[in-house]
């Protein structure tokens, strides 16, 4: 089995396997989060939601779902949702992280390796984000980041009762830093 791991500062980025079935949907399991994401993301989140989405990451190549560990312990996901058609070249990428886990940079440091990670192997030439506009620490990583503001989609989200603005955040190959194989 493959075991690709990307590491920058106190946290890797790796697959995720089995065992890490209990903390992810313990993590998960939190309001805060389902109402940060898309509703295909379950409320509650249960044991058998976490093996169910285990089981359909693995084994992909390319790997485009990892483990967001800090200080050996599952802090919360990051992936790059590859896009089809005339869209090929471009990857749309999410994450959360666990409460617990929450205002130690590690948010930060996970998007700034899946944007090398995209960008050397995954022969992509953009990445974007959506951010709902009651997630302004979400819009502070991109911008930590290097991605840059596109626009604003108003009324683009119907999340919870209510409608919510769509900030939408690029970072194009023509930006990213020169990343050496062995810094990643």
């Amino acid at each position: 089995m493959h075991s690709l791991r990307l590491s920058k500062n106190d946290i890797e980025l790796r697959a995720l396997n089995q065992d890490d079935a209990p903390e992810l949907a313990r993590l998960a399991n939190d309001k805060s989060i389902f109402d940060m994401v898309r509703d295909y993301f379950p409320h509650p989140y249960t044991i058998n939601d976490a093996i169910a989405f285990i089981s359909g990451k693995q084994g992909l190549h390319p790997v485009t779902t990892f483990g967001i560990i800090y200080q050996g312990k599952l802090a919360g996901l990051v992936d790059i949702k590859l896009q089809t058609d005339v869209y090929r070249k471009s990857g749309e990428i999410g994450y959360w992280i666990g409460a617990p886990y929450r205002g130690l940079g590690i948010a930060s440091d996970a998007v700034s390796l899946i944007t090398e990670y995209g960008f050397r192997v995954l022969d992509i030439n953009r990445l974007f984000a959506g951010v709902y506009s009651t997630n302004p620490g979400s819009m502070r990583v991109l911008e930590k980041c290097g991605y840059l503001i596109e626009g604003i989609s108003r009324q683009a989200i119907w999340k919870n009762g209510q409608f919510l603005d769509l900030h939408r955040y690029a970072f194009v190959d023509n930006q990213a830093p020169g990343v050496k194989d062995e810094e990643v």
